[in-house]
Parts: structure tokens; sequence; C-alpha cells
């Protein structure tokens, strides 16, 4: 296998988290966005998306979305858990991440590469170019913003984002977190629990990653 990666974007970066947690080591080559490699020929052929992070499997197959190579790598190294161990678990896991995905990244993707100006031209990832729109920028701070009182809330009375055990949740949120800080957003001072939440998995050993 090979992971095609990128230190400074967060999705790749939530692979490199789970890897850590299962204590895996991969063939891992660098794509460098800025530089725009993932539109070269060379890497059009591994994922015709032109984005980050990707897996390609002995076969060929390539898999190209962060969460799929995390249930993938799942199945290859069970232990320990980071889906979860029941089915109401898992199910929660799952719920929480696409939460978190929707209302948290992808949020503060849209404050980000709407606004930025490395990103004209490019406000959406992939290869088919997309314009800024300013209006989707402050959207975006907005939702983040609010996100984090959600997480706030949820995290009132349970150690991790999905319940009590750290979960693949918990990684996405911390990158959701950690991401927000390209476009200034900090925990607010009033979000006790998400800062107590923060200062934990921070601490863990995939939180370098």
């Amino acid at each position: 296998m090979k992971f095609y990666d990128c230190q400074t974007a967060p999705s790749p970066r939530r692979v490199r988290m789970f890897l850590a947690e299962k204590g895996v080591e991969l063939e891992t080559e660098q794509v460098d966005l800025g530089a725009g490699d993932q539109f070269s020929e060379e890497f059009r052929r591994v994922n015709p998306d032109c984005v980050v992070p990707a897996l390609v499997l002995d076969d060929g197959t390539c898999l190209s979305e962060a969460i799929a190579i995390c249930q993938y790598l799942e199945e290859l190294h069970p232990e320990p858990p980071l889906f979860g161990t029941s089915p109401v678990e898992r199910a929660c896991v799952s719920m929480w991440n696409a939460k978190i995905e929707q209302q948290g990244l992808w949020a503060a993707a849209d404050a980000l590469r709407n606004y930025a100006k490395s990103f004209r031209g490019r406000a959406v990832s992939g290869l088919d170019s997309y314009e800024q729109i300013p209006e989707l920028a402050e959207r975006g701070r907005r939702r983040a913003e609010r996100f984090f009182h959600r997480l706030d809330e949820q995290l009132a009375d349970r150690p991790f984002v999905a319940g009590n055990n750290f979960s693949v949740a918990d990684i996405t949120a911390l990158a959701f977190v950690d991401f927000a800080k390209w476009v200034k957003l900090e925990i607010p001072e009033d979000a006790g629990n998400l800062r107590r939440w923060y200062e934990e998995v921070s601490k863990r050993p995939g939180a370098a990653a």
C-alpha cells in the first residue's frame, strides 16, 4: 500500500492521526498542494478527483476519502477500536463524525477557501475551478463558531465526542478545531467542556501526526 499525504492539509492529517493511534506505518508520498502536484498527470492517474488523502492498495484500488481509508484500516488493524465496539456505539461514532465534517470542517473550509487570496479560482477542492463567494466565507465562519458551542454541549457529560471511548469522531473533531485556527477561530472562552477535551486529546500520540 501507498499513502498519498500532504502535511499541511486537515483531511490527510486525520488519516495520520488514525495510523498513529493504531501504531501502523505506511509507505507515504507527499503531494505538495501549494505547488499544484495534485493536478499533475502522475497524481491524476492515482486519484482523478485531484485531492488527498489517497490510499492505493496492493491490487491498485484507490481509496480517496479520509473516513473510507480509516474504515479500511480499522478492518485490517481492529485494535484499538476507533469506530466503536457495539452497534449503538458504532452508530454514534458515525453520526458524530458526519456532524463534525458537515457542520465543522466544511464550514471552516468555506471560510478559508472563499476568503484567502491563495484560493482564488480554487474555492472548491478538486479538478474544476470555482470562484470565491465572500458570503460563503462569512457564513462558514458563523457556522464554525456555532459548532464550537455544539461540541461543548455534547462534551458536557461524556469524556469523548461519541461517548466514553476515544474514536475517529474525536480525530475529526481535533482536526476541525486546529483547522479553524487558519481562519482565526479559537475555542470560545465559555466553552469549558470543549477546552477540557481539547487539552486532553492534544496529548494523545496521534495529535502530533
